[in-house]
This record gives C-alpha cells, sequence and structure tokens, in this order.
C-alpha cells in the first residue's frame, strides 16, 4: 500500500526544482535534515529512487521525472482552492522566493516596489540578492533573476521589464571648475569613473567604449553607488542610471542632448521554476511594475 501526503510531494517539488537540499529547505523554510528525511520517506513509501544523489545535488531518475507531472497538478488545485478559500489570488501566494538583481535595480526596488509587493504578496518572504547573473541563474542561487544581458540557453525564458537611460554625470562643483564640455572629444581632457573591467560580469555595464572609444576610467569600482559616491565628492565624470543619479541636485548631466544611453532589465528563470504559481504571480507584478515605471526608468535625452 502506497501511504504519503500532499506535504511529502511538495518536499519533492522543491528538490526536483532546486536540485539540492539546502536549497529546497530555504524554500519551505526548514532544514535540510528534513528535507533528506522527507525525500527518503517518500521513496520508502513508493518503493521507488526518485532522485540520484551526486555531490553537486540531486537529479531526478526517469521514475522522478514522471512522477513530477502528477505532483504539479496536484501542487496547481492545491494554489487553486487556497485562492478560493482565501478569495484573493495574492493572499493565497506563500513562501520563501529569493531574487538576484543588479545594484541599481535592487535599489530602485527597495525605494519604490518594495511596499507594494509586500502589500500584495504578505505570506511571500522575498530574500533579495546582488549576484552577477551567472552565479544566480546557473547554481540556481536564485528563483528569479533581473539582468542586463538575458541568456540565450535554452533552460532559461527571458521577458523584457524595462528599457532604461544613462548619461554622463558629474558634480556640480567639479564642472564650476572646469571650463565647458561643448563635444565627446573634450571628454578626453577630465578623468572618469567607472567598472573594474575583468570584473564587469555583463557586456551591458561595459559602456565607456560607447561614449568615445578612448576613455579609461582612472577611479574604478565594482559597485555603482561606490562610483556614485566618487562623482558625488568631484572626483570625475562617470556614467549612471538617470534613475539613480538624474534625482541629486548635486550632479548635473554633461552632454545631455548627445550622449543619452540604452539599456534593458530582463525578467529571468529557469523554465521549470518558472511553472510554479508563486514564481509566476511575482513574474506577473514585476513586469506590471516595469510598464508602470517605464518613464521613471526610461527618461528621454
Amino acid at each position: 500500500m502506497v501511504n504519503f501526503t500532499w506535504d511529502d510531494l511538495q518536499f519533492f517539488l522543491a528538490v526536483a526544482r532546486t536540485g539540492q537540499l539546502s536549497g529546497a529547505a530555504r524554500q519551505l523554510r526548514t532544514s535540510h535534515v528534513t528535507v533528506s528525511r522527507r525525500i527518503d520517506r517518500l521513496e520508502a513509501s513508493l518503493k521507488l529512487r526518485l532522485f540520484e544523489r551526486h555531490p553537486r545535488g540531486y537529479e531526478l531518475t526517469a521514475f522522478g521525472r514522471r512522477l513530477i507531472e502528477t505532483a504539479e497538478r496536484m501542487e496547481a488545485e492545491t494554489e487553486r482552492m487556497r485562492v478560493e478559500l482565501l478569495g484573493d489570488g495574492a493572499d493565497g501566494q506563500r513562501g520563501v522566493l529569493r531574487m538576484a538583481v543588479p545594484e541599481g535595480f535592487g535599489s530602485y526596488f527597495s525605494r519604490n516596489l518594495l511596499v507594494p509587493f509586500t502589500r500584495r504578496y504578505p505570506n511571500i518572504g522575498l530574500e533579495l540578492i546582488t549576484l552577477p547573473q551567472i552565479m544566480a541563474l546557473s547554481r540556481r542561487e536564485a528563483d528569479i533573476s533581473v539582468v542586463l544581458d538575458p541568456p540565450k540557453a535554452s533552460p532559461y525564458r527571458s521577458e523584457k521589464i524595462s528599457d532604461y537611460s544613462l548619461h554622463i554625470f558629474a558634480a556640480r562643483s567639479y564642472l564650476e571648475r572646469h571650463p565647458p564640455i561643448l563635444t565627446r572629444d573634450q571628454l578626453l581632457d577630465h578623468p572618469f569613473i567607472g567598472y573594474i573591467e575583468e570584473m564587469i560580469f555583463s557586456p551591458g555595464l561595459d559602456y565607456l567604449g560607447e561614449v568615445h572609444p578612448g576613455i579609461r576610467a582612472r577611479v574604478k569600482s565594482s559597485s555603482i553607488f561606490n562610483q556614485l559616491a566618487a562623482t558625488k565628492l568631484g572626483m570625475g565624470l562617470c556614467v549612471l542610471p538617470h534613475f539613480i543619479a538624474g534625482r541629486r541636485e548635486d550632479l548635473q548631466i554633461v552632454l545631455p542632448e548627445e550622449v543619452v544611453l540604452r539599456r534593458s532589465y530582463w525578467l529571468t528563470t529557469h523554465r521549470d521554476v518558472g511553472t510554479t504559481p508563486r514564481e509566476r504571480s511575482v513574474m506577473a507584478f514585476l513586469l506590471e511594475a516595469g510598464r508602470e515605471h517605464a518613464p521613471q526608468l526610461n527618461r528621454p535625452g
């Protein structure tokens, strides 16, 4: 006789989607020991091996892959019942969700979207991390990632959140000490602040050459907010997103009509993770917010 509960299948799905006991434990807010025990119990009940254990994690067996479809149908039905009982689809979403974002987007999210997010999803515990996209995606350290360059490999799916604009900024105090900058060539007479070349994790951040092929950063940092601080101190010119630097009265745009860069934020997930009700709901929130906040993110030149 097969004897297991829906809770056992929840543990199964969490391990199947994350590939790790620790990832499943974080998602279910429990310990990896408990996850391991529940997977062992489910396998013993079914008299089937659902996972192959490897040093890098858990990999589904053929029996495990067959069980996925049944477990996901049960999950969807459970979520539907929960929504009907609560009367609100957002309130019905629960659990821990980890989102990896670039520094700039993380700041914008915390300042403008965190309160609406927690109001809409009171039962979701949000973990916001800033990690290079290759780490967050390839190691499945996040459920959802916001990236500048969407991966083209098949395990992922990506949707554009919004475009955003960047300009050259300088401290007003710096500009007052120097002759007016009227052309791109005159930019070469000024020190620039930028990223450390070998630590640029996204091609979308490598934009000094786009401004002028002769520009080389003199002050470098892997953090956009360290670059912002150096700019405010009058240490040179810096390319910064308008939504970060444009609202600061002590900074001024240089060559506002001539130099306007465009980049995009993309919402990216593993295809299998993106099928869960919680992730689908949060993804819809981010895409909706991207449309709503597009004017603030993508200011015209």
